[in-house]
């Protein structure tokens, strides 16, 4: 009794507490909140005002996706409406050269990091696995398997560490992708290899509609981070200053060799799991109205507001610009894509074997009515 917690690593016993995440998450954008999270150096304010144009922008990009699904021009879309603090934070942290492995509902992550947005939609649109250059962008193809990605950030990151470069991968996860063993499998590699590679969970409570007190008993989400030798710490998720600031701060000592690190971003989905999802059927109109009062962009642009930092004509400019953005995406969604039945082939095999050599050139000869 009294005594500092202790576990055992090959024959060394280890202080946990630096392994455990803060009892109450990081949150930054009040006075309050940063006086009690020292932790974390609170983000410029020319970060804070980039994180809000970008946050604007991906929030009005995400409803006209919505929009472009009502109206059959995407197969499904799940919006991210609600967890843009996340997206764009994750987006944010990174360096150009570090890697993102994105889910699909990290549309507006890969926006924010510079991705082409009818490329964004691609994947939804259902004219390609992958609508972007994931080597160019450093992002990979989004995952919709839950966390299998998982454990191909793990092992890009290791890759790039035996290379020498200084890489770091950031996988997003959502609360339901903790429920599989492919997740637990990417922790406990990351951990052994002490891989340069950041976890962040976005909780948004729900796994479609199962909430996460049906899927999870721990404390926090975070707190799985220790059971594996991986460094966690729990965010506001809806708090933008916090997240950026955390996760900087976990992606540059993986940079550094401090090893993984898990991050719980706890928000809110506040629109449905996709487009044809119906979420009043399996939670409270109540609860929703609660995180709508913890928006992140409102909650944001009151504090830039309050510290004198955004002026009501950058306001007004972040605004104009996405809907310029959104007006653009809507123009060309209007054109038919241009697709070919032999890209089928492409990306398959770094050498095909006969057999689809075979098959493609009979598609091709068909094609050109041979």
């Amino acid at each position: 009794m009294g005594h500092t917690p202790m576990h055992t690593t090959a024959g060394k016993g280890v202080e946990l507490s630096p392994w455990l995440p803060s009892q109450v998450p990081v949150s930054l954008l009040s006075p309050h909140d940063r006086a009690a999270n020292g932790t974390y150096g609170e983000p410029s304010p020319e970060s804070l005002l980039t994180a809000y144009r970008k946050m604007v922008l991906g929030r009005r990009f995400d409803e006209q996706a919505t929009a472009l699904a009502r109206q059959g021009r995407l197969a499904v879309h799940p919006s991210s409406l609600g967890q843009e603090a996340c997206q764009v934070g994750a987006a944010l942290a990174l360096r150009a050269a570090d890697w993102l492995f994105p889910t699909y509902r990290d549309c507006v992550a890969l926006v924010s990091r510079g991705i082409d947005p009818v490329e964004a939609l691609t994947l939804l649109r259902g004219d390609a696995h992958c609508g972007y250059d994931p080597l160019r962008h450093r992002t990979a193809p989004q995952c919709t398997p839950l966390a299998t990605h998982a454990a191909h950030a793990t092992g890009l990151a290791h890759a790039e560490r035996l290379k020498g470069a200084d890489t770091v991968a950031l996988a997003l996860v959502g609360d339901g992708a903790t429920s599989e063993g492919d997740f637990h499998e990417a922790l406990n590699l990351a951990g052994v290899l002490r891989a340069p590679v950041v976890f962040l969970v976005q909780n948004n409570r729900y796994a479609i509609s199962v909430p996460l007190s049906a899927q999870c008993a721990a404390p926090g989400l975070a707190y799985k981070g220790v059971g594996y030798g991986v460094r966690a710490e729990q965010v506001d998720g809806n708090d933008a200053a916090a997240v950026l600031a955390v996760l900087t701060t976990a992606i540059e000592d993986a940079r550094a060799g401090g090893g993984p690190w898990l991050v719980e971003a706890h928000t809110y989905r506040l629109g449905p799991h996709t487009s044809a999802d119906d979420p009043s059927r399996y939670r409270p109109a109540e609860e929703a109205e609660h995180w709508r009062r913890r928006d992140p962009i409102t909650r944001l642009e009151s504090a830039l507001r309050e510290r004198g930092v955004l002026t009501p004509e950058a306001a007004e400019s972040a605004t104009a610009e996405a809907e310029a953005y959104a007006a653009d995406l809507r123009a060309r969604f209007a054109e038919d894509p241009d697709l070919t039945p032999l890209a089928l082939f492409d990306h398959v095999f770094a050498s095909p074997p006969p057999h689809l050599t075979e098959q493609r050139a009979a598609l091709r000869a068909e094609l050109e009515g041979r």
